[in-house]
Formats: structure tokens, C-alpha cells, sequence
């Protein structure tokens, strides 16, 4: 038996872990390149370095160490991470579960408009009630004063710097797109592709990432009522809870 809400975080992850949708054209997501990645790419992008763990560690069940690489990856600003770490506490796995604080972390994924974390927030403003929204308000501050964009934004440029002047004539010897970089175990690629400035420059960065999540779309599922699931029989297998369309947002009123 599936348990719904479990069901929402799986399509929740399931919309991060496929990459870039068709708005990012034929650039690859950089997680999955393996040169890229055998470069030490992702060594300077702990955004994305925690994020692609915590897929991992959740992908083994192992939740709580899911959830804490997620803030891992929320601390250097990661969007999708925030409104994982949001959803998990939102039904409670792999930490204690605690709305109002959901609220607050969903508010944060929603905080550039993308479309998705928008609805998630103001389908969870709907749902708290008073108490749990006094709550969220209360929080708020405190959380966004670790990883609101203000300060993430600043901590991610910073690794940037440091990766990139650790970088200099090191392995990648050159930004030229002339320069053949050799990796070894996987081949050779253009230097250029390890430098795009869409991956290095904090300002074209996030506007990359903004590209690829304005507008992912984020389903959402309702299981319905449990039902007695009966043995199997000669007359076939016992029949499974069909899950029901998807139900209409509706948005409440954020402070």
C-alpha cells in the first residue's frame, strides 16, 4: 500500500532528479555529465553536489541523512532542495514533522516565482491553521536570516571564487576554448564547456537556474480512501486502489 502523501514527495522528487526540462534546449544538467563530474565539477557547486546526495540517500531510504544533505544544499541557496526539505517536514519524514515550518522553507523554494514551489506554498498557507501560521511567522525571520537568497547568494559566489582561482593553471590550464581538458578514466572536453559562464558567474548562474524552474510543473495526486487489497484468486489478482485525478490548488492568503 502507497501512502499518499508519500506519493507527493515522490513526484516532487521525481520532477527534480529528470535535469533540465525542454527550456534548457540541448544543454546537458551538469550533474549527470560525466566529465563534468570526473573534472571536480560538482566540488565546486556544493548546490548541486548536496542536492544529487540527497537523491541518492533517498533513493536508498535512508531519509534522515536525505533531509540533512538537502539543507546542505539549501544553505548555498538551492531551490529545489529548500521545497524537498519543505515537503519532508510537511508529512514528516526523515525529521519530526512541523507545518508551520514547512511553510516557511516552501516560502523560501517560492521566493523567484517558480511556478511549482508558488502553488506548493499557497496550498500550504490554506491548509495551516491559525496557530501554525502564528507559528510559520514567527519562524520566518530566523530562517531566512541562513538561507534566504541575500546570504546564499554571497556563500555560493564565494565558492565559485575560491574553486575557480584553485582552478587556475591546475588540470584545465586554460578558459580557451582551444584548451582540450584530458579526465582521466572518462576522455578529453573542450575547456570552454567546463567554463560556461552560466555555471561560474554567480549573476548568470542563478539566471540559468531560473530557465530551468520558472515553469516545471509539479503534479500532484490524491490516493483516496484505503481499501482491503484481497488475496489473488483463480478469477485473477486482487484488485489495487486506483488513484483519482488531480485536485484543483486552492490558494490561501500568505502574510
Amino acid at each position: 500500500m502507497r501512502d499518499a502523501k508519500t506519493l507527493l514527495l515522490s513526484i516532487l522528487l521525481l520532477a527534480i532528479a529528470v535535469g533540465p526540462p525542454a527550456i534548457a534546449r540541448n544543454r546537458t544538467d551538469p550533474t549527470i555529465d560525466p566529465f563534468l563530474v570526473a573534472a571536480g565539477f560538482l566540488d565546486g557547486h556544493p548546490d548541486l553536489l548536496h542536492r544529487t546526495r540527497g537523491l541518492d540517500a533517498y533513493g536508498e531510504k535512508d531519509h534522515p541523512r536525505a533531509f540533512a544533505e538537502f539543507k546542505r544544499a539549501a544553505w548555498y541557496g538551492d531551490k529545489p532542495s529548500q521545497a524537498i526539505v519543505g515537503e519532508m517536514l510537511w508529512i514528516g519524514l526523515g525529521t519530526e514533522l512541523d507545518r508551520a515550518a514547512a511553510y516557511v522553507w516552501m516560502e523560501l523554494a517560492a521566493d523567484r516565482g517558480y511556478t511549482s514551489f508558488v502553488r506548493k506554498r499557497d496550498m500550504y498557507w490554506s491548509q495551516l491553521q491559525e496557530h501554525e501560521r502564528d507559528r510559520a511567522r514567527a519562524l520566518g525571520p530566523s530562517i531566512r536570516a541562513e538561507y534566504g537568497d541575500d546570504v546564499t547568494g554571497p556563500r555560493l559566489a564565494q565558492v565559485f571564487k575560491r574553486e575557480l582561482r584553485k582552478m587556475t593553471g591546475s588540470r584545465l590550464g586554460s578558459q580557451t576554448s582551444q584548451v582540450q581538458v584530458h579526465v582521466p578514466g572518462v576522455g578529453t572536453m573542450d575547456a570552454s564547456q567546463y567554463y560556461r559562464p552560466e555555471y561560474w558567474d554567480p549573476v548568470q548562474y542563478r539566471q540559468w537556474q531560473d530557465r530551468i524552474w520558472t515553469n516545471v510543473r509539479i503534479g500532484q495526486v490524491s490516493v483516496g480512501a484505503v481499501e482491503q487489497v484481497r488475496e489473488a484468486t483463480d478469477a485473477g489478482p486482487a484488485a489495487e486502489p486506483a488513484p483519482t485525478g488531480e485536485p484543483a490548488d486552492r490558494p490561501g492568503s500568505p502574510p
